[in-house]
């Protein structure tokens, strides 16, 4: 198998049975791994009445046509997954609540069966002081996963074992402080934690700060405050999710609160970023109400177009992407057909995007017009309860 590119203390055996158990058997499935033109799509979902975890469809690059999902693996609130470079194995996030309240939460390890896509549990290990964990990535090398916990406000770093298996903890960053908006922000919440392409430098979006963390990232794991340690967004915004462009120049934040997109140059060396521009995320004139937000932000392959999920708006905003510049131009708006989008995800042929719909529990097709950047619904749409997250494995 080979990967879609849009992927990114405690004892190593601990299990907590009673709140995540892997699929025991495969059972009989209607999905095979025939087709070079196939890809593996992974959901990550909130559980409850509609969901028990990660689900798996296969998706056909040369058609566009998305299969019904299949339940991979049965986990507690798998709301961020990722998957590591060698294509054989998938970290998932779990948050939970335990008796007295306080929030809690695992990084769980899986490996991937290359026939159905179907995953098995290795184990899992905390994901840190304060739970609420939201976000994870795997490093470049598949050496470490690293997590990010918005309930604690802090970033964690785990080993990966040969086995896929996760180890013990290579670095535990806790951030501190607050910014403008005293119920959003009164204190840290690290929303996301991605490497550039280099594997140097670890960028940590933390909505409760108004900054992006920028950390060294060494090679045991090791995360150590950059020089310069952050780049800022303006008060109020709520940094959330962070996507690089493919020529390494330009990075691009997406911010929850104020629903805005804004442009960094990235200066690889030094692993710095500097604000070219901000732009809203809604149409021209229009006022953020109490009920937006915004989620995800991907680049096109292409490095053309920009895209980001306006969730109560229930749109997915279209910019194009200078090359030279790295500066955005409002191209439009499209409904994802459903309601607060989360996460979505774009195919490695840069042709299809895959628009998670939570609260209608859908997710929902779109073709990607290469040349302007439009989004048109192919009228395809598959029932996932409570979908969050959507990553792509292509088959091979």
């Amino acid at each position: 198998m080979k990967m879609c590119p849009f992927l990114r203390g405690a004892s190593i055996g601990l299990i907590i049975p009673t709140l995540f158990a892997a699929s025991a058997s495969f059972g009989e499935t209607t999905m095979t791994s025939s087709g070079k033109n196939q890809c593996f799509v992974y959901f990550g979902t909130y559980t409850g009445a509609k969901s028990q975890g990660i689900y798996v469809s296969r998706f056909d690059l040369a058609t566009g046509q998305l299969g019904a999902p299949e339940l991979a693996a049965a986990t507690k609130n798998p709301s961020f997954v990722a998957i590591h470079p060698n294509h054989r194995f998938l970290y998932a996030v779990g948050e939970f609540s335990s008796g007295d309240g306080k929030k809690g939460g695992v990084v769980s390890a899986f490996a991937i069966d290359p026939a159905s896509g179907k995953l098995t549990l290795l184990n899992q290990q905390p994901a840190g002081a304060g739970g609420a964990p939201c976000y994870v990535s795997v490093d470049k090398a598949g050496e470490h996963a690293l997590a990010a916990n918005y309930g604690g406000g802090s970033v964690v770093v785990l080993a990966i074992n040969k086995d896929g298996s996760l180890g013990e903890t290579a670095a535990f960053v806790q951030h501190t402080g607050s910014s403008v908006n005293p119920k959003r922000q009164a204190g840290p919440h690290a929303h996301a934690i991605n490497l550039d392409a280099a594997n140097r430098f670890a960028f940590v979006p933390d909505l409760g700060l108004d900054k992006v963390m920028i950390y060294r990232y060494g090679p045991k794991g090791a995360l150590t405050p950059n020089d310069p340690a952050f780049a800022t967004v303006a008060p109020g915004s709520g940094p959330r999710h962070i996507a690089f462009h493919p020529n390494g120049r330009f990075a691009y934040v997406i911010n929850e609160i104020a629903c805005t997109m804004t442009a960094f140059s990235y200066d690889a060396k030094r692993g710095e970023l500097r604000e070219l521009q901000t732009l809203s995320t809604l149409p021209a004139g229009e006022s953020v109400l109490p009920s937006y937000s915004t989620a995800e932000v991907l680049v096109h392959p292409s490095g053309k177009f920009v895209y980001g999920s306006n969730r109560g708006h229930d749109t997915i905003v279209i910019f194009a992407a200078d090359p030279k510049s790295g500066k955005l131009t409002l191209l439009g708006h499209e409904s994802t057909q459903g309601k607060i989008p989360r996460c979505f995800g774009i195919d490695p042929t840069g042709a299809y995007l895959l628009a998670a719909n939570m609260d209608t529990h859908n997710v929902a097709v779109f073709r990607i017009d290469f040349q302007t950047g439009r989004l048109t619904p192919t009228g395809q749409s598959i029932e996932v309860g409570a979908p969050v997250c959507v990553q792509f494995l292509r088959i091979q």
